[in-house]
């Protein structure tokens, strides 16, 4: 039974696997894409997707601790399904986009939210709060299957045990075909590429000795201390 819904489609149970780095990817992010979220944070919904970038050096490496940052007193989870690219492409169609990613699973966009507030209050780019170093974590990968339903997608996250964060496909103001149509307007995208597609309600502030689990459906993709 797939484990991406609670109400499940039938198929062959994915052989999951742990993410390998790729030499030149990035991380290409989707704020604002559920409007609870965005209204969370007192954010205008978005008429189109709200993007921004991490390099590379953003990913926590398989098995690696992950450590509170020293330059923030703030440190926020964001849980998101996530998609792997498979082929290089640009200014694609929505009505294709799909042919160019291959797995899914959910991972943590963690971010500074002190310093993003003050760099908001500026006017200036995020980056310093989202594109720091291992401020990426991601899952284990499912294959997605023929019969995909992207918009019944089920994904959650327990800090310590305790339910903190649900989403649903079905509510993303993109989808994500039109995430990466539209994105494919203005990055290349490369075998290898993660998009992180954006973060439902629920937000919120972990500190050091908090356990993250995150999950597809009801099978858990990463479980990760704050050291």
């Amino acid at each position: 039974m797939a484990v991406y819904s609670n109400n499940p489609i039938p198929m062959t149970k994915p052989d999951y696997q742990p993410y390998q780095n790729s030499e030149d990817m990035k991380f290409i992010c989707i704020g604002r894409n559920y409007a609870e979220h965005a209204k969370e944070l007192g954010n205008e919904v978005p008429d189109e997707p709200v993007i921004f970038i991490k390099p590379k050096s953003a990913l926590l490496q398989t098995n690696s601790p992950f450590y509170y940052p020293e330059f923030t007193n703030e440190l926020h989870y964001e849980c998101e399904v996530v998609l792997r690219i498979s082929k290089n492409g640009k200014y694609l169609q929505e009505r294709t986009a799909s042919k160019y990613y291959d797995a899914i699973s959910v991972g943590i966009d963690f971010t500074a939210r002190d310093i993003q507030a003050e760099l908001k209050k500026k006017g200036l780019p995020w980056e310093k709060a989202k594109a720091w170093d291992n401020s990426a974590v991601l899952g284990k990968w499912a294959p997605i299957p023929a019969n995909f339903d992207k918009n019944n997608v089920q994904f959650s996250m327990k800090k310590n045990g305790e339910l903190v964060q649900t989403g649903h496909t079905k509510d993303m103001i993109h989808n994500f075909d039109k995430i990466i149509a539209h994105v494919s307007n203005y990055f290349s995208l490369n075998i290898g590429d993660v998009i992180f597609t954006g973060t439902p309600a629920g937000v919120g502030e972990c500190v050091v000795g908090d356990e993250l689990e995150g999950f597809l459906g009801n099978d858990s993709m990463f479980k990760l201390t704050i050291q």
